[in-house]
């Protein structure tokens, strides 16, 4: 079997770099080379305000700085790509460079592949290349897919673009609970010290299992004692736990919402934490997502006045095709996108007391308190004491989601809900997806805490649906 050559040649795609315009410094101590085609594509593709077209610019300027006072000589025989040398800690590694298309390629593509389109000269680049450079392998990297087949038919090597996964499998994304062994008491019991404190139990545990726990992860056992907590602080000796607040009872209702499963409890003590910063809830629909936050957005809007108002914002990517040009003010052409909101407040202020009058009266409180917001002005704002609600947030990159959670001002308080498995953004996989990302990042921070539900509670219709369809 022959050795892979240690240094690759790789082959950027247009969308690659309208991805992630970081990426020509991804790749280590391996030479990065860019056909004049994505040069142009670049160039069409930089006007507008959208998140591509800033990207597309943003690559355009990093380029210019590194061929800033640069003569011909010098980009032919490849520029030193910064950073790379020095990843995986190894400094002896000579720094990758960027090379650039100076000549025109053979015509190497086979008569069979009809048309000159923009994706047949960067294959043809990429055949080019191999004749050149024979003693390295040729990888062209690409987001699209159809293009990734094309390359494998004409014998270029390709792969995806794989940097900005934040996990191998969407799988093992972190759910946020962990249940307890069957013999975790007769294991752990020995040394465990238990006291309250402002009417809260907690316990301090020792043994093999807290080193794998995270701050805020809820922990439950399946033997029918109904036993739940969650880890407020944990180490490599020991973890303090603390059983957590029940709110299946009407009693202890949010807003007239009661716990119908074990993880919408933990949603809800997440939600009502005042030490939580950033929440993360992940789950199929129907799952109650939406209905929790509101709920809780509202208790501690309007019953404690913790927060000034509620922000409510999604992306809007359309599941069909866009009915097109939306009148009205920036909350009116948000309506449209906004159907979960306006459902979800009807369970809310469904009660009976004061008839059809005190229902409308309560709807118009609640929209007095509840404010719809677009991505798109996000940038430059800071929310203070605000309850903001990113909905549908498997639909943003990591760089949206990072611009966004950096909006939180002091008091604040920020909830991303989504599904990883219902994407619709070009270019996007449940392990890219910025929701993921955040998930894994804030993992273990004591102020964030994640809990992914499990169990549909929307009709047995809906469920039965999503279990056959």
């Amino acid at each position: 079997m022959t050795k892979e050559p240690r240094r690759r040649i790789f082959v950027l795609d247009t969308n690659v770099l309208m991805h992630d315009p970081t990426a020509i410094f991804r790749f280590d101590e391996h030479d990065v080379f860019l056909p004049m085609m994505v040069l142009e594509e670049l160039d069409a593709n930089k006007k507008g305000m959208s998140e591509a077209a800033r990207n597309a610019r943003q690559v355009s300027r990093f380029i210019d700085e590194l061929i800033h006072r640069l003569n011909k000589q010098q980009i032919d025989v490849g520029i030193e790509l910064p950073g790379g040398h020095r990843l995986n800690g190894n400094s002896n590694r000579k720094p990758g460079r960027m090379f650039f298309q100076t000549r025109l390629s053979q015509p190497l593509l086979p008569d069979t592949l009809p048309g000159h389109r923009a994706d047949n000269t960067i294959l043809e680049y990429c055949l080019s290349l191999q004749e050149q450079h024979p003693e390295s392998r040729v990888t062209l990297v690409s987001k699209d897919i159809n293009l990734r087949i094309k390359a494998t038919i004409v014998g270029v090597y390709t792969e995806d673009y794989f940097n900005d996964k934040t996990l191998d499998d969407a799988d093992l994304l972190y759910t946020g609970a962990t249940a307890l062994p069957e013999d975790f008491w007769d294991s752990h019991s020995q040394s465990m010290d238990s006291w309250q404190e402002q009417g809260r139990t907690f316990y301090r545990v020792q043994g093999p299992l807290t080193k794998d726990w995270s701050t805020n992860e809820f922990l439950f056992t399946e033997d029918g004692s109904n036993f739940e907590a969650v880890v407020r602080e944990s180490d490599e000796e020991n973890s303090v736990i603390e059983l957590v607040e029940n709110y299946y009872s009407d009693h202890n209702s949010v807003w007239g919402i009661t716990a119908r499963n074990r993880e919408q409890n933990f949603a809800l003590n997440l939600l009502l934490n005042d030490a939580v910063d950033f929440v993360s809830i992940l789950g199929p629909a129907g799952t109650g997502k939406t209905l929790l936050a509101l709920a809780a957005g509202l208790a501690q809007t309007l019953d404690v006045n913790r927060f000034r108002e509620i922000i409510m914002t999604r992306v809007t990517v359309p599941l069909g095709d866009d009915i097109g040009f939306l009148p009205g003010t920036e909350e009116e052409k948000m309506e449209p996108w906004m159907g979960a909101l306006m459902d979800n407040l009807e369970v809310l202020t469904q009660s009976d007391e004061g008839g059809d009058w005190g229902r409308a009266a309560t709807r118009d409180l609640l929209q007095s308190r509840i404010k719809i917001r677009s991505l798109n002005f996000m940038r430059g704002r800071t929310f203070l004491n605000r309850f903001i609600i990113l909905d549908e947030a498997q639909n943003l990159t990591s760089k949206q989601m990072k611009a966004l959670i950096t909006r939180a001002g002091p008091g604040t308080k920020v909830v991303c809900l989504g599904n990883v498995s219902q994407i619709d953004t070009p270019y996007l996989t449940e392990t890219t997806s910025g929701l993921t990302y955040v998930v894994n990042r804030f993992r273990g921070w004591p102020h964030s805490g994640h809990i992914t539900l499990m169990r549909g509670e929307r009709s047995r219709l809906a469920d039965h649906a999503s279990v056959i369809l």
